[in-house]
């Protein structure tokens, strides 16, 4: 076992589904590249009874392995993070959606990434190398390219996935990122990439493929595609 613990933050609304794949898949990966590990689901008061399979999985793996650190409500991405890290034990910190957009197969690779170089942070991309994405229509590639070249060329911040979600972060840096934005809802991602950049952290890149949801509906919707952009011009405005 290697002195480093690696903790993935989990935040769930209505993943009754699918919450259970991805555990195991995890616990798998972790097991096999002989790592400590822990997931911390942080769910926002799911009706569709996540919490009553988070409580089985905790049975199952033990509590050193998986917690439940549940919310009153739906409060958003970004606090979810924030809540999630009061409760981690280690000393990085993995980011990812509950939804299989990101496959657990992924995480040695940042791993190794990340030992390369020391690197602060190592994000997923679907734009470099052989990374992909897989069940999205047109549409949706237009519109997630579409964020991501607005948003690069306006912050200029030199990573090629900035709304990419699945990402490892050393447990003090993602702290101060944290600490640094301000946003809370879909542009949460982004501007945390940009602050990073902006305190100097170094960033390395994995390609990745994003394959959109198995269950459940997808949760960008028009109105988000618009705080998005004023998410962008803000942070233009401001950092």
């Amino acid at each position: 076992m290697s002195a480093n613990k690696y903790s993935v933050i989990l935040p769930t609304y209505n993943e009754k589904r699918n919450l259970p794949i991805l555990v195991y898949l995890l616990a798998k990966t972790f097991k096999e590249q002989n790592l400590d590990w822990e997931v911390v689901i942080v769910d926002d008061n799911s009706p569709d009874g996540t919490q009553v399979i988070a409580k089985k999985l905790i049975d199952i793996y033990g509590e050193n392995h998986v917690q439940l650190r549940a919310r009153a409500g739906k409060l958003g991405l970004g606090t979810a993070y924030v809540h999630g890290l009061q409760f981690v034990t280690g000393n990085f910190v993995i980011i990812m959606d509950a939804d299989f957009s990101h496959h657990p197969e992924a995480i040695p690779e940042f791993i190794a990434k990340q030992k390369t170089e020391d690197f602060d942070i190592v994000t997923g991309t679907r734009y470099v190398g052989n990374g992909g994405v897989y069940g999205w229509d047109l549409k949706r590639k237009l519109v997630s390219r579409g964020a991501n070249f607005l948003a690069s060329t306006v912050l200029r911040p030199h990573v090629s996935d900035l709304t990419g979600s699945f990402r490892l972060y050393k447990k003090e840096v993602l702290a101060k990122v944290i600490d640094e934005t301000k946003s809370k809802g879909y542009v949460f991602q982004m501007e945390m990439m940009v602050r990073a950049k902006a305190l100097g952290f170094a960033v390395g890149e994995v390609p990745i493929s994003f394959v959109d949801r198995l269950y459940g509906e997808s949760k960008l919707g028009g109105d988000e595609i618009v705080q998005y952009l004023k998410g962008v011009w803000s942070l233009f405005t401001n950092v």
